[in-house]
């Protein structure tokens, strides 16, 4: 009876993979399958408040990708749909180099990414696998409203980051087309808008999010 009680291989290796998973995310260990949208930009001066107001931007930036590796993971760790689990899995591919480019112009403007980097994680993680076991179409609403979010956020730092700082604006661009492509995605396979209390919900949690991860 103690034997059958026991998790299988299978689910074993799965955790051990998602818990690699997070170290290296926690870590940014994987390097950017794509280039940096700000490689091919000259390096600009910009003045102290700038660089300051730049790389408190790009910290809540990074801090929001780690949220979003751990959601995909988390969603994908728990649903049935194996196509589903796939494009998941996929679009978690592509945060990472949202990852990498986001820490990479943080140090360049030196500063750190978010002291709160394992709560992020945790907790996003824990959100994406409730969503996962929701079923099909709200699994991927919830995708579909995260998305939407995320992008009024980057469109919101477009508008607050310094004229003058071209990398980063670069790279917050290119992020937020990635991120439109994700959230039609999943409206495509079938995701569905969320009731009001559910995405009032999410914003909060995601304006909490923010504004932590700005200071700290």
């Amino acid at each position: 009876a103690l034997v059958k009680q026991l998790p299988n291989r299978s689910e074993i290796d799965a955790l051990l993979t998602e818990i690699h998973s997070g170290l290296r995310t926690l870590a940014t260990s994987a390097p950017a399958a794509r280039p940096s949208p700000a490689s091919g930009i000259a390096a600009t001066t910009l003045s102290e408040n700038d660089r300051v107001t730049g790389a408190a931007l790009m910290r809540v930036n990074h801090a929001g990708e780690v949220a979003a590796q751990a959601l995909y993971r988390g969603q994908a760790f728990t649903t049935r749909d194996r196509g589903i689990r796939q494009n998941l899995l996929d679009a978690a591919a592509e945060e990472q180099d949202h990852l990498a480019w986001c820490q990479g112009r943080v140090a360049e403007l030196g500063s750190r990414t978010s002291l709160c980097g394992p709560f992020w994680y945790a907790g996003s993680f824990a959100i994406g696998a409730v969503a996962g076991l929701l079923g099909t179409s709200a699994g991927l609403g919830f995708v579909v409203e995260t998305e939407r979010q995320v992008e009024e956020h980057l469109s919101g730092h477009l508008d607050r980051l310094p004229a003058a700082d071209l990398p980063s604006r670069e790279i917050v661009r290119q992020i937020r087309a990635d991120e439109v492509l994700h959230g039609a995605r999943a409206r495509e396979l079938g995701g569905t808008d969320l009731p009001g209390p559910v995405r009032r919900a999410m914003r909060f949690a995601a304006r909490f999010m923010t504004t932590v991860a700005h200071r700290l």
